[in-house]
Order: C-alpha cells, then structure tokens, then sequence
C-alpha cells in the first residue's frame, strides 16, 4: 500500500526523525487509540500540524487497550493504516507502551498535542497526561491542547456499532442517568483504605495444552500430544490477586501441604500488599488440579485433582483458629471462599462469623465435594454470594422461584445482603427486602474458572464501602467479564483498566 511508506517502528522513526530535525523540521507528535477514526481525530489532526511541519502520530496497540475485552474493534495495523491514509499526517507508528512517556522520551518532539478533553488532569484516571507533559517538557518540548470540538469514539462505537443486548444497554444507562464518572472514581477511593482479610484454600491451577492425535488404535481411547503447561494461582489467591489493586492491604490465611514445592510461586504470584500466612496439613499436598486443554478449541477436555480434602485435624484446626484469633481485628472485612476441601472447620466457621467486623462468605461446589459442602454450615454472614444452581441443590429444590429461595436463604443465614450468580443470566442481589437485576457483561469468553471468585471478592469490596447496589453489580459484573477474557486464573486485576472500562461503557 502507498500509505504504508509513512508507517515506521520507532527504532527507524527516531533515525528518520534526527535528520529531520537537522534540516530545521519542527515536530509534533500525537498518540491515542484512535478506535474507529472519525472527523474529531481528522480535525485534532489537522490543527496539531498547525502548529509546525511533521506530524508524527503513534498509535496504542492492541494488548495495550484497556476499553473492554471485545475492543479494539480495529486491529493496530488498521488504525495506523487509516492515520496514515490522511494527508496531514507525516509518519504513522505503533507504540511499545501503554502510553506516550518512553516515547516521548525518543522522539522528543517540540510539540506534544492532545485534544482538549484531556485539559483538566483531575479527569484523568489513569494519571499519565501529567506524566507525558513532564516528559515533553523534560525534553525541552510544549504540552498543547488544540480547542476544536471533541467526539469520543468509544460513544460512537456505543451508540452505532454496540455489541451489548437490550437488557446491558438499559442497565448501563441507568447508571449513567445517576452517576457521573467522576462520583464512580470518588468510589473507587474509599476502596483503597479497607484491610482486607482473605481465608480459603490455596489452589495451583495447571493447564497442560495438548494437540489432539485421534483415537488410540487398539483402543477406545482419545490421545493428546502434550505440549506446554502453565501454572496459575488459584483458590484464594486469585481472590487475593483480584482485590490487591483496590485495597489499603490484605493477608491471606490458608494451608499447604506437607512440602514446599509451591511456596516460591505463591510468593511471586501475589500481589505487593498481599501478605501470606498459612498452617501445614498432613498427609496432604498443596492443592494441585490439573486441566488438559486442546491447544485449538481451548476447551478442557480431562482433569485430574491431587489433593486431600479431608477436614484440619484438631491441632491444624487449633492453629488456624489461633491465626484468625491474633489478626482478625486488624482487618476492616473477611472475605471467605470457601472450596470445601477441608480448611473451613465447624470451628473456623464459627470463629469467623464472632469475630469478624464484616464477613462475606462464597461456597462452592465441585465436582469432590457434590452432597457434602453447602452454605448451610454457616450460620450468619453480612454478605453470602452463591451461584443459583447451587443454591438449589443445597435446597433440593429446582422450582420454586429464585426470589422465594433467597427470601428463606436470608432468614437461614442472617444475612440481608446476598448475591445470586447466574453465569451469562447476569445476577440477582437481594437486601432489604428488594431484588435488584443486572446481566452479564462478559463479551470475550475463554475461559469461565474463576469468575464467579472475581465478581463475589469485588462486590465484598464495594458493598463493605458502602457503594450503591446497583453500582456495585456493574463494577462485579465487568471485573468478571475482564476475567473470563482470559485463560487460566492468572490474571490479576487491575483498577485503572476496570475503570477506563466504565469510562469508556458509560460515553
């Protein structure tokens, strides 16, 4: 393509760039995502080269894009084509980073410019515009802002080209009728002074990738040809690594096995205000669940569990519940998800529903624990999250309506605050007497495990801070649509990207 001789790496740019400078070239530079290109970007364009004779326009790329999992909506290669197919436009080149610092610092442009809704740094939450204009002053550059009217792709894509159903779209636009984006990040500050106390079983997640060979020839067997494996954090530390980035700080209390062979990776696994506590189970390993994944369609197609989920015997039991006695006033809530394999005594459970400021508890089924783990241990809770059908086997009942179910669940638990997942049904969240309705928001499935963990440690978090339901079934519900984006439990949530996801929903 012709355009394709204004697009350079940065490396090359920055060669390209020195002799342009020394023939006396002035240079401005801008840098966005520029999903869906449209006459705002044409416009900020052309005012930018106002302002000298190159104009140079670097482009956000891909993995970099934090605007939802089904954005970009054009490839990097796309949107630098198409910049590059405008006339005013010099050199076109797809960054490194997720922002313009490092290049700026390359580049060093006299001119860096945006547009001018990114004039007020309060509104930026991501806290890089202040960033980018000391880099270009640090370089002897001018921060500009052009003054022509603003247009925002992402309310563009919103209003035309939306991928999400009646139903997301009347709930987003509720909460958009009742809240700024400015009162939401006000929200996401009273996160950040809770301490955070998170009890459940450590789990090593291990996805084996395997190519699918056919059947065995002598037997009735599907053979896999093994290729590489990966190891996640799991259990209650990806709960752990779901709340890190919203928290004041947290600490996890848990068991291992009788050996150490995970303790190294647990360690770099967390994140830097999770601290780690745990006691030592015998005759136990360190939960490993091993899933084989067929390498094209990634669906798990056999898994194996080493573990011994028998309950704590009575001096692991005693341990545990002294390590809960000595810290559990120190924490402002305690979240618990509670896997059934073996951690969570009648003791324990008794000893967290006295003692904790706030407790909101999650029970899981699997496929080890069917007829024996149920929320019906516990006895009292602020907030419960259990998924339906779960809820239903333990009340033996598959017809009777939900909202009669989580009525008599409340009475069973003392709780007015329960959260009913649905997976792509959305969720249901009783307290007070009253039902609020919010569906799913996850566009990009790959993998389900661990959703269900994020959407329950997240809503803990807000709820806890006292941020409106409706609010906080929104935030849950994208932390868990980022979630399931992803293959395996290993990626840890970050609060500037759920953020500019809200940012970017509520245009």
């Amino acid at each position: 393509m012709k355009n394709n001789k204004k697009i350079y790496s940065l490396n090359s740019l920055v060669s390209k760039i020195s002799r342009l400078k020394s023939q006396g070239n002035t240079i401005i530079l801008c840098h966005g995502v520029f999903d869906l290109l449209h006459i705002g970007h044409i416009k900020y364009f052309e005012e930018a080269k106002s302002f000298g004779s190159i104009l140079i326009v670097t482009v956000t790329p891909d993995r970099f894009v934090n605007k939802g999992s089904e954005r970009p909506i054009f490839s990097e290669k796309h949107r630098a084509d198409a910049i590059a197919a405008l006339g005013c436009v010099d050199y076109v080149s797809i960054n490194e980073w997720p922002t313009a610092i490092e290049t700026i610092k390359l580049i060093e442009p006299d001119f860096y410019v945006k547009g001018p809704d990114y004039r007020d740094y309060k509104k930026d939450v991501t806290g890089n515009i202040k960033l980018e204009e000391d880099a270009t002053m640090s370089c002897g550059g001018k921060m500009i802002y052009t003054s022509g009217i603003s247009f925002s792709s992402s309310s563009l894509i919103n209003l035309r080209f939306s991928n999400l159903n009646e139903g997301q779209i009347a709930f987003v636009k509720k909460i958009k009728e009742k809240y700024t984006f400015n009162e939401i990040s006000e929200y996401f500050e009273k996160l950040n002074k809770l301490k955070t106390l998170l009890v459940g079983e450590v789990i090593i997640d291990e996805y084996i990738f395997c190519d699918t060979i056919g059947k065995s020839g002598k037997e009735p067997v599907l053979v896999s040809k093994k290729g590489e494996t990966e190891r996640y954090a799991g259990g209650i530390l990806a709960a752990s690594n779901q709340v890190s980035d919203f928290c004041k700080e947290g600490k996890i209390l848990s068991y291992l096995g009788d050996s150490q062979d995970y303790n190294k990776f647990i360690e770099e696994s967390l994140g830097a205000n999770i601290t780690f506590d745990f006691i030592n189970k015998s005759n136990s390993p360190t939960i490993l669940k091993t899933r084989f994944i067929d390498k094209y369609t990634k669906s798990k197609t056999f898994g194996v569990y080493d573990m011994n989920d028998e309950l704590l015997n009575e001096d692991e039991d005693a341990k545990l519940c002294s390590k809960i006695n000595n810290c559990i006033e120190d924490y402002d809530l305690v979240i618990v998800v509670d896997y059934g394999h073996g951690l969570i005594t009648p003791r324990v459970a008794n000893l967290l529903e006295k003692k904790s400021r706030y407790l909101a508890i999650n029970t899981q089924l699997n496929s080890s624990n069917v007829g024996y783990h149920s929320i019906s241990k516990y006895n009292s809770a602020d907030y419960v999250c259990i998924h339906e059908g779960e809820l239903r086997h333990d009340y033996r009942n598959r017809n009777d309506t939900l909202e009669h179910l989580v009525r008599d669940l409340s009475k069973r638990t003392d709780s007015d605050s329960i959260l009913i997942t649905r997976g792509n049904k959305g969720s249901v969240y009783f307290d007070n007497f009253d039902f609020t309705y919010c569906p799913a928001y996850a566009t990009n499935v790959i993998d389900r495990v661990g959703a269900g963990d994020t959407l329950f440690a997240i809503t803990a978090l807000c709820l806890k801070a006292q941020i409106p339901k409706d609010l906080t079934l929104l935030i849950g519900n994208l932390a868990a649509g980022e979630m399931v984006a992803s293959i395996g439990t290993g990626m840890k949530l970050n609060k500037i990207t759920l953020l500019k996801r809200l940012e970017s929903l509520l245009k």
